[in-house]
């Protein structure tokens, strides 16, 4: 069953997140990173859910990041590097807060961290809305299309678009600079792979080259 599945791997996650943070912290006590987990997982939760309701082929692919047919070597080995940079970059934080305790970011800052968190998820939930094909593997899927509605209208990856609100806003609400000094790297790799996923797009996907001399901007209006 599909929502059985959302909560198991959401679960899963969200419990080697908690155990990289509080290894690094070595404060299982540390209160932004309690109330990071419980953002991340409720909103994530929310939004598999009403994807289980909505979209359940989306959910379901979403919900396998490796192991798709037509999906490049080079992708595959992307998804898993990205995954350890991201477990290395919460370590990154837990040291940086509660070991070293070299950083000390304003309360009204951690604040707009948990905007920035909010917004990024709400930005893929719109994203989701109006895509299908939204998956997490850069490939071709059958009877794929090009979207061009909604958040797609104004940039062309806003799943992307929103990973760079949510690399701004978990250092801030973590309280750490080294993980906000550390979130251009997150962004240069993720940019990296946005053009390799327009190369197949433009080289297999009907229209695509229309959309993206419409669609100027891949991440962020009038930047990139």
């Amino acid at each position: 069953m599909i929502v059985l599945r959302l909560f198991l791997q959401t679960a899963l996650w969200l419990a080697v997140m908690a155990l990289v943070l509080f290894l690094a912290a070595g404060n299982p006590a540390w209160g932004a990173a309690w109330g990071f987990l419980v953002e991340a997982g409720a909103l994530g939760l929310a939004v598999g859910l009403w994807l289980a309701w909505r979209d359940p082929g989306l959910l379901a692919r979403r919900l396998s990041l490796l192991g798709q047919g037509g999906q490049p070597p080079w992708d595959r080995r992307f998804l898993i590097g990205a995954g350890l940079g991201f477990l290395a970059w919460l370590a990154l934080m837990g040291l940086d807060v509660e070991r070293w305790r070299l950083s000390l970011v304003p309360p009204f800052l951690q604040g707009v961290g948990v905007l920035a968190i909010g917004f990024s998820v709400w930005l893929g939930w719109r994203a989701f809305a109006v895509n299908s094909f939204a998956a997490p593997q850069v490939r071709m899927q059958p009877g794929q299309s090009v979207a061009a509605t909604g958040p797609y209208a104004i940039v062309r990856h806003p799943l992307y678009a929103g990973a760079i609100a949510f690399f701004i806003g978990a250092p801030l609400m973590l309280g750490s600079w080294l993980g906000l000094a550390a979130a251009p790297f997150l962004i240069g790799a993720m940019a990296a792979r946005a053009l390799g996923e327009e190369r197949l797009l433009r080289a297999e996907l009907p229209g695509y080259d229309d959309y993206a001399a419409k669609v100027r901007y891949r991440f962020v209006p009038r930047l990139w």
